[in-house]
């Protein structure tokens, strides 16, 4: 049996009004905790040049704030649905949202970058399980008429949490401090862990499947050894002879895995997912596409301020026509698929995303701000288009037996994407900064627009990969919105 989150609609049967009350209240912890979650992942960034200031750091070499956190919830989401079948949903949320809430705890008091590096392990480890373990509970909570609206309404705040992220970190840095990035989630956690502990349904399985501790292993392992080697490159105190090493058995673990896993009659993910081709190709296209777009909130915050001299709160609401626009083009994904098919959407789009990215190489502070906010808007646009596309194209043909695996694949590449893509952005961004730096704040822009041609060029080059598909595939979209993972 595959060990990824398996489900069934509980039988519809008319629920009593205390037992609906609980399904109300799973939902609403369930949607906080998507927020918590959502909102982590964007509201750090405007914080960076607050933390580096504060912690005695460049600017410039922050990235490892954001790695940590992206990367942990990469390696231990393929093991959230064995571990909630193991103990339970309501004990999983809930230790998730105490872990979630002490690593913000841990964040806020770090003296220094390794141990605010340290304590974002922890809070993307409660994280981890925030999401999956979330969707799972409605999954096998709600009545099969119930399904859609309920899991429509916990999208909601997964949407809002990076749109606000922005803001609220660029505000709480600027008018408080950047601790206060860390504080908020306090109430809000032991709230959500006390309501968790009371009411949140409790499902769990009987018999749970058998758990592939090895090839979990190996595959954790090789994701996080290739993603830290990179991030050793990028001028670290590792030495390049151990840098190196590491991406060779990081390399050796995934390819182990691989070739043990079609000899498992219970595999962490089986290889027979990869016959299907629009499978493949989406997740190939969602990590090698996200390498230069996924590295882009980590970037453009920088570059406002740093280069730019813009303060946090304004960088902040600088970001939010990114969000804003990528939520109205999402709209837009179905009609332009139905009419054009995958293979043009995407092959078009992904050379259109590099370029925007690339075209951010001729901002500096002569342009006009009208300007900025129609080309942020531009990006959030398209990027969102190119999200939406690849997520639907990657789980469209999986069927039942395969969809919720298919899943938790792409919901750990996504992650793994984000740690890869700012790590890959922020090793160039240190590597021109330091042929450059002359100590001027054009050096720095100069660094910046060097780093924005690299990461655009190779995203417009992983339009190959979706020219690899069929120019008959299957044009209908039937995945909800309320499923897309962004």
């Amino acid at each position: 049996m595959n060990q990824a989150i398996l489900w069934h609609p509980p039988a519809s049967r008319p629920p009593t009004v205390e037992h609906r009350k609980t399904l109300n209240i799973t939902l609403w912890l369930v949607a906080i905790g998507l927020f918590m979650q959502t909102l982590d992942t964007t509201i750090v960034n405007t914080a960076l040049p607050a933390m580096a200031a504060s912690l005695g750091e460049s600017p410039l070499r922050m990235q490892s704030v954001v790695i940590s956190y992206a990367l942990t919830m990469a390696v231990l989401i393929p093991a959230s649905g064995w571990v909630a079948d193991r103990f339970g949903t309501r004990k999983v949320y809930f230790s998730a949202i105490v872990l979630f809430t002490l690593g913000s705890v841990l964040c806020a008091v770090s003296q220094n970058l390794s141990q605010l590096v340290a304590s974002r392990v922890v809070q993307g480890a409660g994280g981890a399980m925030l999401m999956p373990v979330g969707r799972l509970v409605i999954l096998r909570s709600f009545p099969q008429e119930r399904l859609l609206p309920a899991l429509s309404f916990v999208a909601i705040p997964a949407m809002v949490g990076p749109m606000i992220g922005p803001v609220l970190g660029g505000w709480l840095s600027e008018q408080f401090s950047w601790h206060w990035v860390f504080l908020i989630n306090i109430p809000v956690g032991l709230a959500g862990a006390i309501a968790t502990r009371t009411f949140m349904i409790d499902k769990r399985e009987k018999q749970p499947a058998s758990f592939d501790g090895v090839g979990y292993g190996l595959l954790a392992f090789g994701m996080a050894a290739i993603s830290l080697s990179l991030d050793g490159f990028s001028g670290r105190a590792t030495g390049h002879a151990t840098v190196v090493l590491m991406l060779v058995f990081g390399l050796i673990s995934i390819v182990t895995y691989w070739l043990r896993a079609g000899r498992q009659a219970a595999p962490l993910f089986s290889p027979t997912l990869f016959h299907i081709h629009t499978f493949t190709i989406g997740l190939l296209g969602n990590l090698f596409a996200r390498l230069g777009s996924s590295g882009m909130p980590f970037l453009l915050p920088l570059l406002l301020q740093v280069s730019l001299g813009y303060s946090p709160t304004h960088s902040g609401l600088m970001m939010l026509p990114v969000a804003a626009a990528g939520m109205l083009s999402k709209r837009l994904a179905t009609s332009l698929i139905t009419r054009y098919g995958y293979r043009h959407v995407l092959v078009v789009n992904t050379v259109l995303v590099g370029l925007t990215i690339v075209s951010f190489s001729l901002v500096d502070v002569s342009h006009p701000v009208w300007t900025q906010v129609l080309l942020m808007a531009f990006f959030g646009a398209v990027n969102s288009l190119q999200f939406t596309a690849m997520n639907t194209l990657t789980l469209k043909d999986l069927g039942q037996q395969g969809a919720s695996s298919g899943n938790s694949i792409l919901s750990m590449m996504q992650m793994l994407a984000i740690s890869l893509s700012v790590t890959v952005a922020g090793g160039i961004l240190a590597a021109f900064s330091h042929l450059v730096d002359h100590g001027a704040p054009e050096d720095a822009l100069a660094a910046f627009h060097a780093t924005f041609i690299c990461i655009g060029l190779l995203t417009a080059a992983s339009a190959w990969i979706f020219w690899q598909l069929s120019p008959d595939v299957p044009r209908e979209s039937k995945k909800d919105d309320s499923l897309d993972l962004g």
